[in-house]
């Protein structure tokens, strides 16, 4: 049976540096994921986490990058002991 995922698009643009000058780099990747990311987003927009959306979006999306490629590669020993507190910090994350 084959998995079924959401593709999703992301582009980044550098726009300031912290030096002041004018970014000039840009990036798209697309990418997979077994969730839908924007549902996830509004469900911790929903939890009032944080106070600010653009830290709610920026968590989200990061946390479901980080997690879907740490799902993909399980057996990668970069993860053996990051594994168990992801797992036990989504629960939490979960039961707010």
């Amino acid at each position: 049976m084959e998995k079924r995922n959401n593709t999703y698009q992301l582009d980044l643009k550098e726009l300031k540096l912290k030096d002041g000058s004018e970014g000039t780099k840009n990036l798209s990747l697309e990418f997979d994921n077994h969730d839908d990311i924007f549902n996830i987003i509004e469900v911790i927009k929903s939890k009032k986490i944080f106070d600010d959306e653009n830290t709610v979006t920026e968590f989200a999306l990061g946390l479901k990058l980080f997690t879907e490629v740490m799902l993909k590669n399980k057996q990668h020993p970069l993860f053996k002991e990051l594994r168990p507190a992801i797992m036990e910090f989504m629960k939490k994350l979960k039961s707010q």
